[in-house]
């Protein structure tokens, strides 16, 4: 059942999100917290960053964190939509709209979706931060490990 979205306008930095789940670390995976996002089918595995019992009192609320990941090699896109690919499971693709470019740690924030931002730290030998323009589109795959870091309630 899809609920309504929030309205109210976030930092475009930050995530906004409900905590579906938490999973405990095993001795193949790490401690996982798993997002929806409003109007959407989305159930996105990232390393908990933070507190698992903090997380697991927080399931079904909406949240406010950061995704971070790490990208493979960064290229433009003539077209497509924002999204983060799978949908269900652990981000392995994702394409978007720089909106924040970060020089000293050589990463970006893209918009990857409706209150869904990405922290991407670039990792290609040779790509620069600073060689990409906010507002470009972009896609990339994003090594294995992508986490969430909670901010706040929304």
């Amino acid at each position: 059942m899809l609920h309504p979205a929030p309205t109210t306008k976030i930092d475009p930095t930050l995530t906004r999100a409900i905590i579906s789940d938490v999973i405990d670390e095993t001795h193949a995976n790490p401690a996982m917290v798993v997002l929806s996002f409003s109007n959407t089918n989305y159930k996105t595995h990232l390393v908990a960053m933070d507190d698992l019992d903090q997380l697991r009192s927080m399931i079904g609320k909406t949240v406010l964190g950061t995704m971070h990941s790490t990208a493979r090699r960064i290229d433009p896109a003539g077209a497509g939509g924002r999204c983060i690919d799978p949908c269900v499971g652990k981000p392995r693709r994702v394409m978007g709209t720089i909106v924040g470019i970060d020089d000293r740690n050589n990463g970006m924030v893209v918009n990857v979706g409706p209150n869904m931002s990405m922290w991407l730290t670039l990792s290609a030998p040779g790509q620069r931060a600073s060689s990409f323009a906010s507002a470009e589109f972009l896609t990339c795959d994003v090594l294995p490990g992508a986490s969430f870091r909670f901010k706040e309630l929304a």
